[in-house]
């Protein structure tokens, strides 16, 4: 069986990208197509299998892809998948699902499966809009919204290519039905549970943790101004355009900054600490879903994948208001419950690789097309 892998661009290391090393793993032999790659930036191992990226794959997009956004759908189109496969997996948060797949046999299509990260999210909430650097398009609602339909009456067409949807969290299964009037199933993002693991005998350290890309709508500045009134420890490990602002938010006695770890120095990190802190509305969460697979609990808004991954006073505490007083009130909370670090992980093994694996097969064999 001949099959193609579209993602949209690989210039990250992301819960994206990580779900795509998971279905090349299935798939080793599968054609790669992208509207850019970044060695420097993703995963070499993705270079063996790169069949064609888009106009955009020069040097000065790779740098600043966000600014380029608005060509992206543009791009999609013309990048022409022309070869006759029998399986297309669209690994995509927009973009990747209207790539132009040509097949020349006559006889039949090849099955399409897009794994939803999300929809395209400029085209649906507008408000997305301002954490991007998408200088020289300044964010101005008047300007953007009748672009966003634009888009919006785009993405919902190129969703029409699509034979089966399989969505990253419930969360994001209710927007596919929402926005483009489909069912999709559910198989959340694999963690790589040879490296994020617990250790039942490591003691807790002394502080709280926040990770992840330091971007406005991730809530930093929310824990950040919560542990300074707090006056308890906080390591925030993670970069993005927000570095500035939120160093100049903390206080410096009680908030570290970490820019970067490794995967088995993130994994110490993540089992030190008293709890994961993850107060933003997330399509799924894959730092949450790393930390409950190192047997860490999670403090967690009652949102987004955040519901999904955290089980209340089981697996960590969920609060209902996006606010500093009642984060600080959930980790109040927090701190006069117990939790099993063992008994943790063993609800996180829903988000392993294994089960992904297992799970991707499962509804490929159902629909037609072995592996």
């Amino acid at each position: 069986m001949r099959v193609a892998i579209l993602h949209d661009y690989l210039n990250q290391f992301g819960g994206a990208e990580r779900v795509l090393l998971a279905l090349l793993e299935i798939f080793p032999n599968a054609d790669l197509y992208t509207l850019l790659y970044d060695d420097k930036k993703t995963f070499g191992f993705f270079r063996k299998n790169i069949k064609k990226t888009s106009f955009l794959d020069i040097p000065l997009v790779r740098r600043k892809h966000r600014a380029f956004i608005p060509l992206m759908p543009f791009a999609a189109r013309l990048l022409k998948v022309d070869e006759d496969y029998d399986l297309v997996i669209s690994s995509t948060a927009g973009y990747a699902k209207g790539f132009n797949v040509i097949h020349r046999r006559s006889d039949s299509n090849p099955f399409h499966v897009s794994y939803c990260h999300s929809p395209l999210r400029y085209a649906w909430e507008i408000d997305y809009l301002k954490n991007l650097e998408i200088s020289p398009w300044p964010f101005h609602k008047s300007v953007f919204h009748p672009v966003a339909k634009i888009f919006r009456r785009w993405d919902k067409r190129m969703s029409r290519n699509v034979n089966l949807f399989i969505a990253n969290s419930r969360h994001i299964a209710d927007k596919v039905r929402s926005y483009y009037g489909r069912d999709s199933l559910v198989i959340y993002p694999p963690v790589d549970t040879d490296v994020f693991y617990p250790e039942p005998t490591a003691p807790r350290k002394d502080y709280y943790l926040m990770a992840g890309r330091l971007l406005y709508y991730k809530g930093f500045d929310l824990g950040i101004k919560a542990f300074n009134k707090l006056k308890k420890p906080l390591k925030v490990v993670g970069a993005g355009p927000e570095i500035q602002k939120l160093r100049e938010l903390a206080d410096p006695d009680y908030i570290e900054f970490i820019p970067f770890l490794g995967d088995e120095e993130l994994r110490r990190t993540y089992s030190d600490a008293k709890a994961l802190v993850f107060p933003q509305i997330e399509d799924f969460g894959l730092v949450a879903a790393e930390a409950v697979s190192c047997g860490t609990p999670v403090i967690a808004y009652n949102q987004g994948g955040g519901r999904e991954i955290v089980k209340h006073r089981e697996t960590g505490f969920l609060f209902d208001e996006q606010s500093v007083e009642a984060l600080i009130e959930a980790i109040r909370d927090f701190e006069g419950i117990s939790f099993d670090r063992a008994r943790i992980a063993r609800a996180a093994k829903i988000f392993s690789k294994e089960h992904f694996k297992e799970e991707i097969g499962r509804v490929l064999k159902e629909n037609g097309c072995e592996i």
